[in-house]
C-alpha cells in the first residue's frame, strides 16, 4: 500500500465523518468496480472492508470498529461507515490486513464441544482450530451453533455473503435433528407447529415432524435466526435437548461430509447459495 494521506473534510456534509489520514480525493490507482474487472466496490465501508479481510462478519466488524479495534493510517477509528480505499492502511490487532483476493468457502461438519468462534478467550477449541495449516486465507463462521450443537457450518472470506445469510429478510432455511430425553406428544407437536410464545416472541416453525417414526427424534425446519431457539422450544414444553444436530442450511446437506470433516464449496455450489440467499 501507498503512505497514507494526509487528513482532510468529508465530501458530503451527511457523509461519516472521516478520521485523520483519509483524502477525498480519488487516487490515481483507483478503479471502481466498473473498471479493469475489479472484484471489489470502492470507497469501501470500514466495517465491510474488515469483513472481507476475513476477519469477522461485518456485524462483529461494526463493533470491533466501534471498539476502537481498528486503526486506519495510524488513526483510531471508530465509526464503522468511514469509507476507504485499496490506498488506506488498515491495521487490527497491529497488523496491516486488507481484503482476501480469493474467496473461500469451506463448509464444515462441526463436531461436539468446538466453539463456532474465531477465537476464545478461555482457550476452547475453535472451527478455526480444526482448519490450522489446511486453509491459508483468513476466514469466519456465518452465524453460530451451539458448543453442544453439531452439523453445518459454513466459513468463508466473502463478507456480502456472509451479510446476506446472516440477514433475517433473507429467510435461509435451516434443519435440526432433535433427539430428546423422552417421547414428544402431539399436543405439543401441534404447540410446537403453531408457533409457541417464548420471552423474546413468537417461535415459527416451518415443518416439524418425527424422524422415522421415533417420538423422541424429532426433524425441525426453521429460517428464524433467533440465539438458541431450538433448544428453548422443546425446553419450554418441559423437554431436554440430549443432541441437537444441523442437517441441511442454505440448500446444503450433510451428504459425504463426516463428522469433524470440512470441504470446499463447488463453484456451482457458490452460485446457487449466492441465488438461494
Amino acid at each position: 500500500m501507498n503512505n497514507p494521506r494526509k487528513p482532510s473534510k468529508s465530501r458530503k456534509p451527511t457523509a461519516p465523518r472521516k478520521p485523520a489520514g483519509f483524502s477525498p480525493r480519488r487516487p490515481a490507482a483507483f478503479k471502481s468496480k466498473q473498471e479493469a474487472g475489479a472484484t471489489e466496490q470502492w470507497p469501501m465501508r470500514l466495517n465491510k472492508y474488515i469483513a472481507h479481510c476475513g476477519i469477522c462478519s461485518r456485524r462483529q466488524a461494526a463493533e470491533l470498529v466501534k471498539d476502537g479495534q481498528v486503526i486506519v493510517n495510524g488513526e483510531v477509528v471508530t465509526e464503522p461507515g468511514v469509507e476507504v480505499t485499496p490506498t488506506d492502511i488498515v491495521t487490527y490487532k497491529g497488523q496491516n490486513v486488507r481484503p482476501e483476493d480469493r474467496k473461500v468457502y469451506i463448509l464444515m461438519n462441526k463436531p461436539k464441544n468446538v466453539i463456532t468462534t474465531s477465537d476464545d478467550e478461555r482457550g476452547r477449541t475453535t472451527v478455526l482450530d480444526l482448519l490450522k495449516g489446511k486453509v491459508k486465507e483468513r476466514i469466519y463462521p456465518v452465524g453460530r451453533l451451539d458448543r453442544d450443537t453439531t452439523g453445518l457450518i459454513l466459513l468463508t472470506n466473502d463478507g456480502d455473503l456472509a451479510q446476506k445469510l446472516a440477514h433475517p429478510r433473507n429467510s435461509v432455511v435451516k434443519v435440526y435433528k432433535v433427539g430428546l430425553d423422552k417421547s414428544l406428544s402431539l399436543n405439543h407437536m401441534e404447540a410446537i407447529s403453531a408457533g409457541l410464545e417464548l420471552e423474546d416472541g413468537k417461535a415459527e416453525v416451518d415443518n416439524v415432524y418425527f424422524i422415522e417414526g421415533k417420538k423422541s427424534e424429532i426433524g425441525i425446519e426453521i429460517h428464524t435466526g433467533k440465539n438458541r431457539i431450538v433448544r428453548r422450544i422443546f425446553e419450554h414444553l418441559g423437554y431436554t435437548v440430549e443432541t441437537l444436530d444441523r442437517i441441511f442450511y442454505a440448500g446444503l446437506t450433510k451428504k459425504d461430509l463426516p463428522r469433524g470433516f470440512f470441504r470446499r464449496l463447488t463453484e456451482r455450489e457458490v452460485i446457487q447459495l449466492k441465488h438461494f440467499s
